[in-house]
């Protein structure tokens, strides 16, 4: 049997920028790609710890070390600039492939500061 499970999270992690302007996305810095294992074009799930929005995109690979949390296009109206959210990927797994899910805690200033 397959499940539906998270498979990584950037938790606690500052919106820096909105551009309305944009056919729509998430650009995430680099690094914290990495750390959470997502690549470029990856469906997200995105919950606003500030209002409560939740809301899907894909992600876009920002540059590299420099903290970016960026909402593009329509999901850019459902945030605003230093609210706290939560980016969730999930991955369908079978009970023997399953492993726990890569949780990155970020400072502030979208610094890891914990990661499990």
């Amino acid at each position: 049997m397959f499940r539906i499970f998270l498979k990584s999270k950037l938790h606690r992690a500052t919106v820096t920028r909105k551009n309305l302007d944009y056919e729509g996305s998430i650009t995430i810095d680099e690094r914290l790609l990495e750390l959470a294992d997502l690549k470029e074009n990856e469906l997200v799930q995105v919950y606003d710890i500030d209002n409560g929005n939740r809301f899907e995109t894909y992600v876009i690979k920002g540059e590299k070390d420099s903290g970016c949390i960026e909402l593009n296009g329509a999901a850019a109206r459902l945030v605003e600039i230093g609210d706290k959210i939560i980016i969730a990927s999930y991955a369908i797994y079978t009970d023997e492939e399953y492993t726990k899910p890569k949780v990155i805690l970020l400072d502030a200033q979208n610094k890891p500061i914990k990661i499990t």
